[in-house]
């Protein structure tokens, strides 16, 4: 079959460099290059934005800020570490938020002007663009965790009030008595902002664009994240505005104005003045300076939250992270609680404007 022996060591040596080079390259594809998507991982988190200024802040409050972002934060990252989903770390983060009194969602939320509170939530999933979304519920323990049943669950993306509190008993999520949100905190802020009405001689249902009111209600939370697989996800949850109005609906159950996700773009989760957020589209318009534009992430966030945002006459932050495990923290106020960690792997937290 072969003329001679050094023909015939010819070809088992140009097999054997076959075979040697092929698991090299399978190496390279399935493995090096999975390695290093696998690396490229990505959550930030925001705990609200407004007038947070460090004079205003004592150092044992300021401590108890900075470590529940930092838990929360280290819990988000390590369900992406340990190869879980996008939608799933934003989930466990935000229910974590909402659990601690600190912020504006969940327990300790703020009060309407009747004294109740009533609460929204949404989440995205990048990779199918579903969604979904929850508002004016009194009685679900984690509101994001039903915004989630919703878009999983269901053949649509939002529910409110009584139909979504009926739809969270029947999925079997945790419900609780209305006082569980009740935080003396967030009743002094309700009773000052009624009070300063009052003395203004104006109606006790004050407007919703007064200063002094938009600024008692920062602390919405939210969350987004890039997983292994290359997934994006992003998800909200808020008491609204201190004083609000029976049934007034902010931005963070909106999809594309408090919450947006889209695997070609980016995932961007929002906090401030949420009538503004909700008449940009905020973070949909986020999204849509990348894919027409071709904005960076970094590019776009500014333009919209230091310029577009601003010239309207409103006020906030946004977090967002793109394809590419890139992330930003972007707002127009004194300040806002953050934390991140990008694919770099450098963690960040912050809660003034200059973290």
């Amino acid at each position: 079959m072969f003329p001679n022996k050094y023909t015939f060591k010819t070809v088992l040596y140009g097999l054997a460099l076959f075979a040697v080079l092929s698991c090299r390259q399978e190496a390279g594809t399935s493995g090096g290059a999975r390695d290093d998507k696998e690396e490229r991982v990505a959550l930030v988190i925001h705990g609200g934005a407004g007038t947070i200024l460090r004079k205003n802040l004592s150092p044992e409050r300021e401590a108890q800020y900075r470590s529940v972002l930092e838990k929360a934060l280290d819990t988000g990252y390590a369900v992406l570490q340990r190869g879980g989903s996008s939608l799933d770390a934003v989930e466990r983060v935000v229910v974590m938020l909402e659990d601690s009194p600190l912020f504006n969602a969940g327990k300790g939320a703020v009060f309407t002007s009747d004294g109740r509170n009533e609460l929204d939530a949404s989440v995205m999933d990048g990779q199918s663009l579903n969604a979904g979304a929850v508002a004016g519920v009194t009685t679900v323990k984690n509101p994001v965790s039903l915004a989630r049943a919703v878009m999983e669950r269901s053949e649509h993306v939002m529910l409110a009030r009584e139909g979504a509190e009926a739809f969270a008993r029947e999925q079997g999520l945790e419900m609780v008595p209305e006082g569980y949100f009740h935080t003396g905190e967030r009743m002094r802020a309700l009773k000052a902002v009624q009070e300063k009405a009052r003395r203004e001689n104006r109606k006790q249902q004050a407007s919703a664009y007064d200063p002094f009111i938009r600024d008692s209600k920062y602390g919405t939370v939210g969350c987004v994240a890039l997983d292994r697989k290359g997934n994006l996800a992003a998800a909200t949850s808020t008491g609204g505005m201190t004083n609000k109005r029976w049934g007034r609906i902010g931005d963070s159950p909106v999809i594309g104005a408090g919450t947006y996700a889209n695997n070609n773009t980016c995932a961007v989760s929002s906090t401030g003045w949420g009538e503004f957020f909700i008449r940009g589209v905020v973070a949909y318009d986020i999204s849509a300076l990348m894919e027409y534009r071709g904005h960076t992430l970094e590019q776009a966030a500014r333009e919209v939250i230091r310029k577009k945002l601003p010239e309207m006459g409103g006020n906030g932050g946004i977090i967002a992270v793109d394809h590419k495990g890139n992330i930003v923290m972007e707002f127009n106020t004194p300040g806002m609680y953050r934390a991140g960690i990008g694919a770099d792997g450098q963690k960040h937290i912050g809660i003034f404007g200059e973290d």
